[in-house]
């Protein structure tokens, strides 16, 4: 008999799905005090398969992972316990300060949440000004855990 752990994992299509249809990224940095911080942010998965999003340079979140790179994600959905599926992720945050990759990155999450296709990866000739006042986060999967309680019966 296998464990109910193991039974309800997704799978790395599964995981995929998950991320394509999920909104709201929780995320979880580590303030000066220890304490956690946590804020909700739209998010996408970049070119090369990695968790993103952007934020303003100076928030406390890339205050916080500046110091300390360490960060928690979780994606869930669900409203009845046999219909709730996620992904808790503990990783590595990698901050760029790289207008164009910024760029690309909000591309990607306006086209997720306007409902449009995803854009061709494409040098951007002047990044819009926004591109200059934020960052991406990159998010490097250290340990993950999902489930998925349809797989209950």
């Amino acid at each position: 008999m296998t464990n109910a752990r193991a039974r309800i994992q997704l799978t790395e299509a599964e995981q995929r799905e998950l991320f394509a249809q999920s909104r709201i990224l929780q995320v979880a940095s580590i303030n000066p005090d220890g304490t956690p911080h946590l804020v909700p942010m739209w998010f996408e998965v970049d070119d090369e398969g990695v968790l993103a999003f952007t934020t303003y340079g100076t928030s406390q979140k890339v205050r916080n992972l500046e110091r300390d790179p360490r960060l928690t994600v979780l994606l869930e959905t669900g409203d009845a316990y046999n219909e709730l599926r996620g992904a808790s992720i503990d990783a590595e945050a990698e901050v760029v300060r790289d207008p164009q990759r910024t760029a690309r990155v909000l591309a990607l999450v306006g086209a997720k949440y306007a409902g449009r296709p995803r854009p061709e990866a494409a040098a951007i000739p002047e990044p819009p000004p926004a591109a200059y006042k934020r960052v991406t986060i990159r998010v490097h999967p250290r340990r993950v855990r999902t489930w998925d309680h349809r797989k209950l019966g």
